[in-house]
């Protein structure tokens, strides 16, 4: 049972006695020692130092904290502090101890004095509970045992499991609803009349896509493409839009509550962080004067400048992919394998996906350098401040990372590349991609597909084996091997702590932004799912799978695999709550801006009011959208080409005058048609009215549903009338009446 009692180990190298090394460890350890610390030493490859601190430092804390919250009338300094607290202030005492150098341990870490302090992992009651009904792939789909993971692990790491399992669970409603948009989309509106056009187009000869040695090529051997574009792009993909946007709210709003009966329940609606720190600061150094808030308008001027550096850094790796795209497709097109040439459109796409993938992994770690540099620059004052500094600049950085491609593909592809015998081109020579005739959001489809599914299983796939591996390897490097026993030697009982320490310390280091990196995680999925989704209905679906393996491996890597982090408090999810309500926003603008620009939706419901042959004879048998694709196609004659371009006049042993493109212009000077005006009018009218629609429902879900429900309320007011009740002054004025 004695192993039990350490809250906290120091590893050290084996130093040579009199080296600067050796001194300042005993520096360390003597000043360690003057705090009324309990210091045992045990040796092996390394030095393991076990610390206990004295039972008057709890006391100490009991007396502050109560000074601070009148809410614990009835506690007594006899009373024994949670592990959890004990822990976190032994952590704060040892990392905060100086030394006569003015050295701390972390200054000492740097210099290679010590090589690890951590506290211990426990062989008790609780730790076999969270192994039995969380960290193992049985219990998937089963409730998580948050009391037991805020006893062992803090209110911090509980709190995260708590909005982590919230999330998967309410992700379950938006992947049904994805699920039977997409199924509606390959059953319902899979014979729509507009690709049925495109199939039955084989007399439409349409302009070459690229300007050397092209052939012209006829309209239905897109087929397939169409199809498959109508499957996204439907009348369903509207409503489900409009669904996510409202989803995105009601499940802030419902975490919110969540969120309000868990901190309830755990007694930290009125904690106080400023409280807790200066009562440890006090503990330490009585004579400790508090470090003030700052503020420096040059500093964050500096910071702004450096951060919209980087931004326009990564928008110019979005410019990147554009060019590369735009050659590659131009090389895929001239290529002699005939699967290169005949979908050269999606082999650029899924290879700049793949490209993309690879900068996000690159950018991400750059990112994270700039985002550290920027908040140690910014001076945060308190380690909750540091995060949540930390958080928003790494969020930003890492939004423009993995979706400025993406806004491209969507707002941009096949708009600015001009028409036949006027395209814009990259260095004069390279033209612009262009959209397929049915729409280009099938591109998006296919980017965001590619990305969520290589970010998501290789990811979780490195995110799981590297601290399995690491630790393997720890293991085998770290084990000495037993010296052999002498005959006639009796052998050494070796002291029950050692082995206990030792596993511990071959465990993977614990990152102080280990919780934060999994938010991060978390907050662009939450932006896949959300922000483009009208393109892809099945995000929804791919982070619930992503999820619910999540939740598991991250158990599985917290108990087993990495050493037990310093429990902390807190009593919501910091900075990511906004960062959330952000990305909602986000996902009514970024929902309204697909459906009416990258979507031929708008297209589509213009021809079948003004132009179809619906509004000039009545025919109710004939589907109002007949002759959309013929109407959608501007005519180019062949006579007008630029000069440079060498295409093959002959098609099919027919001499080709005219040829047919996706725009609405006049066939004489190219400029646009009425029809592009009406258009454009429908799009701005319908993203108009969607976002105002979509922003009043989710202001109304808002009201309607409290963030803190009436019973929370009602037992906070409670706690607040007996403790005004019971005050003893109250109680003289009582017995005087």
């Amino acid at each position: 049972q004695n192993e039990e009692n350490w809250d906290f180990v120091l590893v050290s190298g084996i130093h040579e006695m009199g080296s600067e090394k050796e001194i300042k460890r005993k520096k360390f350890l003597d000043e360690l020692s003057k705090k009324g610390f309990t210091i045992k030493k045990i040796e092996d490859t390394k030095l393991f130092y076990g610390v206990r601190a004295p039972k008057d430092i709890f006391r100490k804390y009991q007396r502050l904290r109560r000074k601070a919250d009148s809410r614990q009338p009835n506690s007594s300094d006899h009373e024994d502090v949670e592990e959890t607290a004990r822990i976190r202030i032994v952590n704060f005492i040892v990392y905060n101890t100086v030394t006569p150098d003015f050295e701390k341990l972390q200054d000492l870490m740097n210099k290679k004095v010590f090589e690890a302090a951590f506290p211990l992992h426990k062989k008790e009651e609780i730790k076999r509970i969270l192994n039995e009904e969380w960290a193992r792939w049985g219990v998937s789909f089963k409730e998580q045992p948050i009391e037991a993971i805020r006893c062992y692990f803090g209110e911090k790491v509980a709190l995260y499991f708590a909005w982590l399992g919230w999330y998967t669970y309410l992700l379950v409603f938006a992947a049904l609803a994805g699920l039977v948009t997409f199924v509606a989309g390959t059953t319902v509106f899979s014979s729509s009349q507009v690709s049925k056009e495109i199939c039955d187009a084989n007399t439409t000869i349409m302009c070459p896509l690229c300007d050397q040695n092209c052939s012209f090529w006829v309209l239905s051997d897109t087929c397939t493409y169409a199809k498959v574009t109508h499957m996204i792009d439907n009348e369903a993909t509207v409503a489900f839009a409009m669904f996510m946007a409202i989803w995105a709210t009601v499940f802030l709003e419902l975490w919110k509550r969540e969120r309000a009966t868990v901190v309830t329940k755990w007694k930290l609606h009125e904690w106080d962080e400023d409280e807790e720190e200066l009562a440890l600061q006090l503990i330490n150094n009585f004579q400790h004067k508090p470090r003030w808030y700052q503020h420096s308008y040059f500093r964050s001027t500096i910071i702004l400048i450096l951060a919209l550096l980087l931004i326009t850094v990564l928008i110019g790796i979005a410019h990147t992919l554009v060019i590369y795209r735009a050659v590659a497709m131009a090389l895929f097109t001239q290529s002699d394998v005939n699967l290169l040439s005949k979908h050269a459109n999606t082999m650029a796409v899924m290879t700049g996906a793949v490209l993309h993938y690879i900068t996000i992994i690159i950018m991400t770690k750059v990112n994270r350098r700039v985002a550290l540099f920027l908040c140690n620059l910014e001076k945060p004052r308190t380690l909750s401040q540091q995060e949540n500094s930390f958080a928003v600049k790494i969020f930003i950085f890492q939004f423009f990372t993995h979706f400025s491609s993406l806004i491209y593909i969507a707002f941009f592809l096949g708009r600015i590349n001009g028409h036949p015998g006027h395209y814009v081109r990259i260095a004069g020579r390279w033209r612009l991609e262009e959209c397929h005739p049915s729409g280009c959001i099938t591109d998006l489809f296919i980017q965001m597909a590619i990305i969520m599914v290589l970010k998501q299983t290789i990811s979780n796939i490195m995110e799981y084996l590297i601290p399995l591996i690491s630790h393997q390897l720890r293991k085998k490097r770290k084990r000495p091997t037993k010296r052999p026993v002498m005959l006639g030697e009796e052998e050494e009982a070796e002291d029950p702590c050692k082995r206990h320490w030792l596993n511990n310390y071959e465990l993977n280091d614990v990152y102080i932004f280990s919780l934060f990196d999994e938010y991060l995680e978390m907050a662009i999925q939450y932006s896949f799912t959300t922000i483009f989704v009208a393109a892809f209905p099945l995000a929804p679906l791919l982070a619930l799978i992503n999820n619910v393996i999540e939740i598991h491996m991250d158990a599985i890597k917290m108990m087993r695999l990495h050493r037990r982090m310093v429990p902390r408090r807190a009593k919501d999810i910091g900075i990511w709550l906004q960062i959330l309500e952000a990305i909602g926003t986000l996902a009514v603008i970024g929902n309204g801006l697909v459906i009416a620009i990258t979507s031929d939706f708008i297209p589509v419901q213009v021809y079948k009011y003004m132009y179809s042959p619906c509004t000039r004879e009545n025919h109710t048998s004939m589907d109002c959208s007949t002759g959309y694709i013929n109407h959608s196609l501007s005519v180019f004659r062949i006579q007008d080409f630029e000069p440079h371009t060498k295409v093959l006049p002959e098609f099919k042993g027919h001499q080709i005058e005219e040829c047919r493109y996706r725009d609405y212009r006049n066939a004489d000077d190219y400029a646009y048609t009425v029809q592009f005006w009406h258009i454009f009018a429908a799009r701005l009218a319908f993203l108009i009215l969607f976002e105002h629609v979509a922003l009043c429902v989710k202001l109304i879900a808002a009201w309607y549903i409290p963030d803190v429900p009436r019973r929370v309320k009602n037992e906070i007011l409670r706690e607040k009338y007996e403790n005004l009740y019971n005050e003893p002054s109250m109680m003289e004025y009582v017995t005087e009446v």
